[in-house]
């Protein structure tokens, strides 16, 4: 499964989509160079690292969901079924493909940043970028083996996303209201906000510019990153299975 998987993203020209994003966005970052006055170097790094990371996201969970939605609506996954194959060697199949692609993404996005900044942020960035990705495409496959259906897949997908790059953010300001900090809403939603950063990763402390235009970032910060990585693969991979085996096709 996960060599189809690989297959089937070279013959849908998936490498030519990734190279046309990462060509797209190192134009537009020639393009904030020349209009900086200053830190040239600096700003088109920071701009071609970030365009890139959403890019990456964008491209990677697209793809696991289109490829998956594609199954169901030809009949492939039924197909799949027939066999004697079991349902968790598929989940674990595709997955293993779909993290292997992930890893192509954050090495081609790191490329060309190998020219615009020290080899030691590059390395952590990648690294970062890498077991994001493999997050976000193990919530796409989960989603999508759930729900069936693209967009409402692709909604969660997205939400979550959107939640983790913002839940720091969230918090600070429950913590520091304007007003109201001692009213009964207040308490019961920071508990709530609370509740959410403890089962979510914190993604705007992940694969941070950062790293790459100031300092690198301490290595055991990169080792935390990649355990929650795996919890956060397994623990979805584990939902996707059982949700899998619950259903009668």
């Amino acid at each position: 499964m996960a060599r189809y998987t690989l297959l089937e993203a070279w013959r849908t020209r998936f490498p030519i989509i990734l190279l046309i994003a990462v060509a797209l966005l190192l134009s537009i970052s020639f393009f904030v160079e020349a209009l900086a006055v200053t830190e040239s170097a600096r700003f088109q790094a920071s701009a071609y690292a970030a365009g890139m990371r959403l890019a990456g996201v964008f491209i990677a969970a697209l793809y696991v969901l289109v490829s998956i939605s594609r199954e169901f609506n030809d009949k492939g996954f039924d197909i799949v079924l027939a066999l004697d194959l079991p349902r968790a060697h598929y989940v674990l199949g595709r997955l293993a493909g779909f993290l292997a692609l992930a890893s192509v993404v954050a090495v081609v996005a790191g490329v060309p940043l190998l020219f615009l900044a020290p080899w030691e942020g590059v390395l952590q960035w990648v690294a970062s970028l890498a077991f994001e990705l493999a997050i976000v495409v193990a919530l796409a496959l989960f989603c999508m083996l759930t729900f069936s259906q693209l967009v409402p897949a692709a909604s969660i997908v997205a939400a979550f996303y959107l939640l983790t790059r913002s839940i720091t953010a969230i918090r600070l300001m429950g913590a520091h209201p304007l007003s109201g900090a001692d009213s009964l809403s207040h308490k019961v939603m920071s508990t709530m906000v609370e509740a959410l950063a403890l089962v979510t990763p914190a993604f705007d402390q992940w694969t941070e510019t950062a790293w790459i235009v100031n300092e690198p970032a301490a290595w055991h910060a990169l080792l935390g990153i990649a355990l929650q990585s795996v919890i956060y693969v397994l623990l979805l991979a584990a939902a996707a299975m059982f949700d899998l085996y619950r259903k009668n096709f």
